[in-house]
């Protein structure tokens, strides 16, 4: 395989830690207890990291650390059965005897929860590293005490990666298959045809499992001809060696009605195929290749389901995460008609395998038994012959790659760890479809971002938990009714709605968010939430503008204060804890003291572009109580510069303060003003860009790549000396 070396230079880039300039910013930061969040947790119990949704959405289940939950999946707080599966002492001891912590690893971490039937409940546990599964019945909600051997459909260790799938009663896993976690397989755990991956690099190399999911196949059969299971996953490279280990993405495909071959690739996948994911910014050279999460958006308005990717670079020691989504098809077409690779020995050279331009052999080499294949007499795998399997074997990776839609990603950002991902689908009120992303983050908070004609909105950022614990899984309930995001983490399960509409106070800020799950009622005078797959259209009552324009706002909503007494200060870093009461001092204050309110636009709305020492403007509102006030912050640290702060008195006993900042700056910075008062606080904030001239950019980037241009020159050199060779 020819691979253009500016790629590899990007791979190397990316490894090394270049990164660039930009990124969305949340518009609103909601924290923990700003709003209305459904918990739950157990004592004693930790690592809440499976859930899954019984079959009628009612019902939660929640696998933790020794014990399987079952949660009201309207209010997760509502705790309806419990069981526990403990591990023994005599099984803690041995466990402990071979070097690991009796306190933390030698218990049993639920890690499948998958749907047995109606009734049951298949589940799998890391039992002390000797992985066991069993049934829990879902009437008795007890375990039925089966105890089966789950070496191969669960991980010995709770650290290490797995994912699984349960399709017809079958279990299809990703995991380690010993105590060590050397082997690592994708196995399908059958009472009749049991399969499994061939222990060999080629196939899979130091993977980290992510997720798995069944494709079935299209109603009018004009696919591959059988349903197929997709494995996700990063992995050690095979195409490449270098002093470190270059991690890539793949996607892995096999066929559900694969049996194995009958004398080659006895027992073992005879339609194992895998590619390498893309997910890139070409325009900035930076390469994301650390798969974290996937989900696959089905919806009956899509042609096709599409897979979502969270992803992250290899050395992130600066915060990046992408977003990057695939078509179906495009897979497909890489899996059904593009060409292999081949290892191949070239003398001091980085390149390991390359692609193949022989003969293929008929049937294609990891097909499915299709019309094609049936048609000449092959029937099923059993009967493939010896050439075509010994072909798969050798020849399990792919060369094209799979690509993003528009061949690039649906969002990046920087200064935050993406996890975990769940998309829904909705329709705004002027009828067009969005898909709406929540993205959980290594810091136990919640991204709802959104497509826009030219780049991503993040709508908002939601605190899900209060001690910055990481997300460890995301589960979107988007039947009719319902509408809630559930996330899990060590501590505990947290239930969110999809949007908090009543939380935008006036018209222009329910507009200003760009959230297609809410719209300004000109009736209710409030902003509210859309009725789950409202196909009712535009309507004279509900004002929503998905470009941000809050023209259509009436004019009584505008949040500026009526006339009234009035005064202004200057906050800065002696200022006393509050500023000059704007009330005369024989004045009565209010009985109930007023909810303090950010009004928009927000901070995030007034993101900036500057030149280096340009000068910029920045300014924050909002009303609450007499005391009001607001304090500014410029990276972190409060500004030791005096702020102008102008207060109103409002009729309705509230006052109305504005703040505005004037500053200049060499490089980016991030901005932040608090709303501080005795009824509550707030928090707005927004990232100033310093953009430089072209000159400047192109100095700095040269520096950068001076560091590893050595490295890529080798590479470069047996390139060429490579075509020569084989070209």
């Amino acid at each position: 395989m020819c691979v253009p070396v500016g790629g590899l230079l990007a791979t190397l880039a990316t490894a090394l830690g270049v990164v660039v300039a930009f990124a969305p910013a949340p518009r609103i930061t909601w924290e923990h207890r700003e709003v209305r969040l459904e918990k739950f947790h157990e004592p004693g119990i930790f690592n809440y990291s499976v859930l899954l949704l019984s079959e009628d959405k009612s019902t939660l289940y929640v696998g933790a650390r020794e014990a399987v939950f079952a949660l009201n999946a309207l209010n997760v707080s509502e705790k309806q059965h419990e069981a526990y599966w403990k591990v023994s002492e005599d099984k803690k001891a041995k466990c402990a005897e071979k070097g690991k912590s009796r306190q933390t690893e030698c218990l049993n971490y639920i890690r499948v929860l998958q749907p047995l039937g109606p009734g049951a409940l298949y589940v799998c546990g890391t039992n002390a590293f000797q992985p066991a599964c069993d049934h829990l019945n879902l009437t008795s909600f007890q375990f039925l005490g089966r105890s089966e051997d789950g070496k191969g459909r669960c991980p010995f260790d709770p650290a290490q990666s797995y994912t699984s799938v349960m399709v017809d009663g079958e279990l299809y896993s990703g995991t380690s298959y010993n105590f060590l976690g050397s082997e690592p397989i994708i196995s399908r755990n059958s009472s009749h045809s049991p399969l499994r991956t061939e222990y060999a690099i080629p196939w899979l190399n130091e993977p980290n499992f992510v997720f798995a999911d069944v494709i079935r196949e299209s109603p009018d059969g004009t696919d591959s001809g059988d349903d197929r299971v997709y494995f996700f996953f990063t992995e050690v490279s095979v195409e490449y060696e270098f002093v470190f280990k270059l991690m890539i993405p793949r996607v892995a495909r096999v066929c559900k009605g694969d049996q194995g071959g009958l004398r080659t690739l006895q027992k073992k996948w005879t339609s194992f195929l895998k590619a390498r994911l893309i997910c890139s910014r070409p325009d900035s050279n930076l390469v994301f290749n650390v798969l974290q999460a996937v989900f696959v958006l089905r919806a009956p308005d899509l042609k096709e389901p599409v897979f979502y990717g969270v992803f992250t670079p290899q050395l992130n020691n600066v915060g990046l995460s992408a977003v990057c989504a695939y078509n179906l098809s495009t897979a497909e077409a890489v899996f059904s008609r593009g060409k292999y690779m081949q290892s191949a020995t070239v003398e001091q050279s980085h390149t390991k395998w390359v692609r193949y331009n022989g003969a293929v052999p008929t049937p294609r080499p990891g097909a499915c038994i299709n019309r094609e294949a049936r048609a000449a007499n092959f029937s099923s795998s059993l009967g493939l012959p010896d050439k075509t399997l010994q072909f798969v074997k050798d020849h399990p990776l792919m060369d094209g790659s799979v690509t993003p839609t528009d061949n690039r990603p649906r969002l990046v950002t920087g200064n935050v760890n993406y996890t975990q991902i769940v998309v829904d689908r909705t329709r705004a009120l002027d009828g067009t479809v969005y898909d709406v992303m929540f993205i959980g983050t290594d810091r136990g908070a919640l991204h709802k971002a959104v497509s826009l004609e030219n780049d991503a909105h993040i709508i908002e950022e939601t605190q899900l938990f209060r001690d910055f614990e990481p997300v460890q899984t995301l589960l979107l309930n988007s039947e009719k009714g319902g509408r809630l995001v559930y996330a899990g983490s060590s501590s505990g399960v947290v239930q969110a709605p999809v949007a908090f509409c009543g939380k935008h106070g006036t018209c222009e800020d329910c507009v200003l968010a760009r959230d297609p799950y809410c719209a300004w009622s000109r009736v209710a005078a409030a902003c509210v939430a859309l009725p789950p797959h409202q196909t009712d259209g535009p309507s004279r009552t509900l004002i929503q503008e998905m470009s941000g324009d809050a023209s259509a706002c009436p004019a009584s909503s505008l949040p500026f204060p009526p006339p009234g007494s009035s005064s202004l200060s200057c906050r800065g870093p002696g200022s006393s804890s509050s500023p000059r009461s704007p009330w005369p001092a024989s004045a009565s204050r209010p009985d109930r003291s007023p909810r303090v309110a950010l009004l928009p636009p927000f901070l995030s709305d007034q993101a900036q572009h500057v030149h280096a020492l340009g000068t910029f403007h920045l300014f924050c509102q909002a009303t609450g109580p007499a005391d009001v006030h607001f304090v500014w912050e410029k990276n972190g640290r409060e500004l030791e510069m005096c702020v102008p702060m102008q207060t109103h008195a409002l009729p309705d006993g509230r006052a109305h303060v504005l703040s505005w900042l004037r500053d200049a700056i060499r490089e980016s910075a991030e901005y932040r003003c608090s709303v501080l008062s005795s009824a509550g606080n707030g928090t707005s904030k927004v990232r100033v860009t310093v953009v430089r001239h072209e000159a400047t950019h192109q100095e700095q980037w040269t520096r950068e790549l001076a560091a590893w241009k050595a490295v890529a020159g080798e590479h470069d050199r047996m390139m060429h000396s490579w075509r020569k060779a084989w070209l």
